[in-house]
């Protein structure tokens, strides 16, 4: 079964808490994010990571925002400026910016209808709630359409994590692994690193070992090896951000995993909650690639460095998989499959985001 001793992202006593992911594996520690600046903190320093995961985090940060502001002067304001500072944490994760314009919206009609401010926090608490459940059940719902895909005792590759630790649910690409643990289906997993923060070895090892699931990890340069030994019947991966054309940007590496499964002949399938589809961005040339510190590749895992230090370091977050070597899209409103222009449209329409 799903170990549920985990929430990425937890409110408790009007309290923001956040599991900081830097930790793991071999620490489970809390943090309360009680300002905006602590959620940004958090999120930029990568404490809670994860697109959907993020997402949420945001829409309870912009409520202590309002709350702290109340609280401090009796009036709700700068909110908007709130926001956009949020906004700036990881540029890349769209579900960040569609959590933070949610609750913009709600302040914005509320505001202007002359609502009382004590009334605007607490309907900024309630859709603070609501993205957080909204998350819970596309994550469910895209577990059932993912394990459609697949078929017991299938060997699955992963990259980065896409789990419940990235999500605050079952997770998007491990949601069907987790949900078809439980129905018996013994898939067994190889795990990427994913260099370089590790998030494969670190967090999604740990997340599926806690659900009893068989997982190996490998070093993110021996996938084509096991695609090749006949080890690897699907390839998932999540999606920080996906364009209209169903380009879409993930961890770096992913790009190069999709690739070599077009090569073997392994579908790749992307998990994308509808709230990461970005409309407004018409390819993967739209997607802002986030870059971040080169001392995470030089000493962040290492007592000592691992590369001279006046060497020139380059570190982005994400790359952007062609919708070429995509074989579907799983939302939680069913499958998307070639051509996404069309496909992604309609999954859209209907799901009135």
């Amino acid at each position: 079964m799903m170990n549920n001793n985990y929430e990425p992202v937890r409110l408790e006593d009007n309290r923001l808490f956040l599991l900081d992911q830097r930790k793991l594996p071999n620490h489970m520690e809390y943090l309360e994010a009680a300002t905006v600046e602590d959620v940004y903190d958090a999120i930029k320093d990568l404490a809670v990571r994860g697109a959907p995961a993020i997402g949420v985090a945001a829409g309870y940060g912009m409520y202590i925002a309002a709350k702290n502001d109340l609280n401090q002067s009796g009036h709700i304001g700068g909110l908007e400026q709130d926001g956009e500072f949020l906004m700036q944490s990881r540029p890349t994760a769209v579900n960040l910016a569609y959590a933070v314009k949610r609750q913009l919206k709600v302040y914005e009609a509320l505001r202007d209808a002359g609502t009382s401010e004590v009334d605007i926090l607490q309907k900024l608490l309630e859709e603070a709630v609501a993205i957080h459940h909204k998350e819970l059940e596309s994550c469910r719902r895209i577990a059932e359409y993912g394990l459609s895909l697949l078929k017991p005792e299938m060997g699955i590759l992963t990259h980065c994590n896409a789990g419940g630790l990235a999500t605050t649910g079952y997770g998007t690409a491990l949601g069907p692994i987790h949900l078809g643990q439980e129905r018996g289906y013994n898939f067994h997993v190889y795990a990427d690193e994913t260099r370089p923060l590790l998030q494969g070895a670190r967090l999604t090892a740990w997340e599926l070992h806690q659900s009893d699931v068989d997982v190996t990890v490998i070093c993110d340069n021996m996938a084509s090896l096991v695609m090749k030994e006949g080890r690897i019947d699907a390839i998932v991966a999540g999606c920080d951000r996906m364009a209209a054309n169903g380009d879409g940007a993930n961890k770096i590496g992913t790009s190069g995993l999709a690739i070599l499964a077009k090569e073997y002949g392994i579908p790749f399938y992307m998990f994308v909650p509808t709230s990461t589809i970005d409309m407004d961005a018409h390819t993967g040339e739209d997607i802002p690639i986030e870059c971040r510190d080169g001392e995470e590749i030089r000493t962040m895992w290492y007592l000592e460095p691992m590369a001279p230090a006046d060497v020139s370091f380059y570190n982005p977050a994400f790359d952007v998989t062609d919708h070429e070597y995509i074989t579907a899209v799983v939302t939680e409103k069913g499958i998307a499959r070639p051509p996404y222009s069309e496909s992604l449209r309609k999954v859209m329409e209907d799901s009135h985001v």
